[in-house]
């Protein structure tokens, strides 16, 4: 059984956040103003791409899951 909270089945959570928080990091963050101006500077910039992409692998990842003995391609 598969946990609600896993990074399989979760892809926001996982997939697109890794994309914001790399590019929030890629230089020192002073203070929680900076981290806040920089989170929404990212996130209104991530591209629809990135989404699509999260969203293609997630739907592999719920067919793995539903079927474990398959082999795992992704």
């Amino acid at each position: 059984m598969w946990s609600p909270n896993s990074p399989d089945l979760n892809p926001v959570d996982y997939a697109i956040w890794s994309i914001v928080q790399q590019r929030v990091y890629l230089i020192r963050v002073h203070d929680i103003d900076e981290l806040r101006q920089r989170l929404i500077t990212e996130w209104c910039g991530l591209e629809q791409r990135a989404v699509d992409d999260a969203i293609d692998q997630w739907q592999r990842r719920l067919l793995f899951s539903q079927c474990p003995r398959r082999r795992r391609t992704f």
